[in-house]
């Protein structure tokens, strides 16, 4: 059996919505569900949820029976939020978008909190954005020596990204959530990035309503 750290990168983009799915089912009170009802809901095949759940670790169904919802939970709560500790993360950027994501991770952390944001807007500069005070950008390397953030989040131009993601890696920062329009690439294999383009889910929507047989 693969270890959880073999898994390749389609199943670990494919945890969360497992994720979401089954904490609904724990919800509505079902405790067990079968590959074939599970993938009904996610759109895949029964051999691909067979598949995912081998590369997770201690996951094993009951013929007859399926999974053990709550088994699946407590192995993905693991896996995606490791032993509870919420990795401390900063914002640079806090126009609009800044401020929506801003919101998400604050209200619905997901396994992060919120630390510090950052903008170089003398407009923005002072001002709190979801009870944290905005910084200016020239505070970063003092703020990361002393806090030691995990995380950052860009809500920037590609410019202003391609400028910030080499000195913030040199700043202790391991991990990018990243907003600036173009596909962010760190030259070291420690760093992990997740580039994020809200425009591809609606030409993706357009596609397939202009394409419909």
């Amino acid at each position: 059996m693969n270890t959880p750290g073999k898994a390749s990168l389609p199943v670990i983009k494919r945890l969360p919505k497992y994720y979401r799915y089954l904490r609904t089912l724990k919800t509505d009170g079902i405790t067990s569900i079968s590959s074939r009802e599970l993938a009904a809901q996610m759109g895949t095949t029964a051999s691909q949820v067979r598949q995912d759940f081998n590369c997770l670790g201690d996951v094993n169904g009951r013929q007859g029976i399926g999974y053990s919802v709550e088994n699946l939970l407590n192995i993905l709560e693991h896996l995606l939020f490791g032993n509870g500790d919420l990795l401390p993360t900063i914002l640079i950027g806090c126009g609009r978008l800044g401020k929506a994501v801003s919101r998400f991770i604050t209200t619905d952390t997901n396994g992060y909190k919120l630390i510090a944001a950052f903008d170089n807007s003398p407009e923005e500069v002072g001002k709190e954005i979801n009870g944290i005070q905005i910084l200016h950008v020239d505070q970063l390397e003092d703020f990361c020596a002393e806090h030691k953030p995990e995380v950052a989040v860009l809500c920037v131009p590609r410019s202003g990204a391609e400028e910030l993601s080499g000195r913030l890696v040199g700043m202790g920062i391991k991990g990018f959530w990243n907003f600036s329009h173009y596909d962010l690439s760190v030259p070291y294999p420690e760093v992990v990035v997740e580039n994020v383009h809200l425009g591809d889910s609606l030409m993706s929507l357009g596609y397939r309503l202009r394409n419909q047989d």
